[in-house]
Parts: C-alpha cells; structure tokens; sequence
C-alpha cells in the first residue's frame, strides 16, 4: 500500500505543551516517526477572534467545539491576556520531540499574524518573519529546520523564494486532492528548488459536525479514501486536536492505516521515496494558486488543477 506522511502543526503554547508530548508518546506507542512544524514566537490566538466576520468562520467554530480544544485561556492570548513566547517557555517539549527522532521543522513565527496578513504582505515583512523563526529554531535545536510547513496554508511568493534561499529541499505549504503528487512552483525568480508536498487528506476539523459526524465518523471517512488507494498521501494533525480531546480517534485512525498496509512515516521519508524511483526529475511547474476547501472558512494555497 502507499504511504502517508504524518505532519503535526504546532499551533499553541498549550498545543506544545500539552498536545505534542501526547502525541510523541503515542507515536512512540505504535512505532512511528513523524513531522512536526513548531510555531516559534508569540501566541496570539486570540486574534483570530476578527475572522468572525469571514465565511463560514462561525460554522466552522461551532461544529468543532474551539473552546473545548483550546482553552479559553488561549482564546484571551492577545486579547485579554498577553500573548506567551511558545520558544521561551516551552523549548523543553519542542527539543524532547527532536531527541526523540521526529522530524522538526518551522510552521511559523506568530501563527495568528501570519495566517491572517501573509497573502497581502510585501517581502520585507514576509522574510522578517521568517527569519525569526529560523533563528529561534537553530537557537532551540543546535540546528537547522529539515522542512516548513505554512501556518493555515498561507504563504505568498516571498515566503516560497525564501524557502529556497534556506536550501530547503521541501515544504509542505499547501492542499490539493487526495491523490499526491509532489510539484515544484513557479516563480517571479524562476522555478523553485524546493518540491512541494501539499495535504491531500482532510483534516479532522473538516470532517466533524458535518451531517453530525463525531470525531469517530471522521475516521471512517478518512479510511474509507485511503481504502485500496494506490496513491502517496500527507496527513495533517494539529497539535491542539488530535494531541487533546481527539487523541482516542487519532489513534483509530492510526491502527485502521496500519491494517490498510499503509507505511506511515514523516515527510522527509515520503521526499526520499520519490527522490529514490528519480521521479522529482519530471515534476510538474505549476504557478501559485489560491482556491477554497470544503468546511474551511477562506482560501487557502492549492495545488493548481
């Protein structure tokens, strides 16, 4: 069967401290590695409040129960309370994870302001951005970032050049259907270095409270796609989610792939499986390209079609 790489994004202070160390021990529990992208700075969750105004913003919160997963703690970060430096206080967790032998990698540096402002910032406040997570990253670690992984699949073409400059050989910044197939962008500078390996599976978030779906139906689904399905897949689970309240189902959904016959592994096994058969040679150059997902509010990075 195919594989599926697992990416954890890391969202939250309480996702750091709490959700990822959970989730490290159940992948230890079943054998595997995985993926995490870390935010870096400043937790301004509580700026997302302003999305209320978006479509389908509401609906969304009220099918996947943000309070319960978040804390109304974190929901204060930025508005009532002062958002925490996740790098500062919660370097511990994020270095037991490397030392563990996961995969680690940069998601942003304020997750809430990156998400909300990247399409339509300039390149100077873009690589900025960046480069203070890179800093914090290396500062934390005692090394460099093997991958990146867009906060709310948000990026801009600065953001994809950056990647390059970093001599990052792959991020996975962006969706597409459930049928990978790794690309390479093209860009103001030419066509980027690094390969593109976008998420290809729903998320839990997208699947929950849909027709009344609990979090148990949204594994069947997701088992159901990767039934006898011959394709390549990345998964993403959020630290804040699949690493609290919806830990039981992840690990379902764990044990359903594993009986598939799926290899589970991090994104940089998926990247040295497809570099190993030499197909990276014959990827296709697409442009940026920005649409809609099912049950999430806004646009978002999409693999063009």
């Amino acid at each position: 069967m195919a594989k599926i790489a697992l990416k954890v994004d890391v969202d939250t202070l309480r996702g750091t401290k709490e959700g990822a160390p959970n989730l490290a021990r159940t992948f230890k529990h079943f054998g595997l590695k995985a993926t995490f992208l870390f935010s870096l700075g400043p937790d301004h969750t509580g700026w997302a409040l302003k999305r209320v105004f978006r479509p389908g913003f509401l609906k969304k919160v009220s099918r996947t129960s943000v309070v319960e997963h978040y804390g109304i703690k974190t929901l204060l970060y930025g508005v009532l309370l002062p958002g925490p430096d996740i790098g500062k206080q919660a370097a511990d967790e994020m270095r037991s994870i490397d030392l563990a032998g996961h995969e680690t990698g940069i998601h942003t540096w304020d997750h809430t302001a990156w998400h909300d402002a990247v399409r339509n910032k300039d390149a100077h406040w873009t690589k900025t951005q960046m480069q203070k997570s890179w800093d914090r990253f290396v500062k934390i670690f005692g090394h460099v970032p093997a991958t990146y992984g867009a906060a709310g699949w948000q990026m801009n073409e600065a953001a994809f050049e950056q990647l390059d400059q970093w001599g990052l050989k792959y991020s996975s910044d962006g969706r597409s259907a459930p049928n990978l197939m790794p690309y390479r962008l093209m860009l103001p500078s030419g066509k980027a270095k690094h390969v593109q390996y976008p998420t290809t599976l729903p998320t839990f978030d997208e699947l929950i409270g849909i027709d009344g779906d609990n979090a148990f139906d949204a594994v069947q689904k997701l088992l159901k796609i990767t039934q006898s399905n011959p394709n390549d897949q990345v998964f993403t689970l959020h630290a804040e989610l699949e690493g609290q309240k919806l830990l039981p189902a992840f690990e379902q959904l764990l044990a359903g792939w594993l009986n598939q016959g799926h290899d589970l592994v991090t994104v940089g096994e998926l990247h040295q499986s497809w570099e190993a058969t030499k197909q990276l040679d014959k990827l296709a150059v697409q442009p940026v390209t920005w649409g809609e997902i099912a049950n999430r509010s806004g646009e978002l990075i999409l693999q063009a079609t």
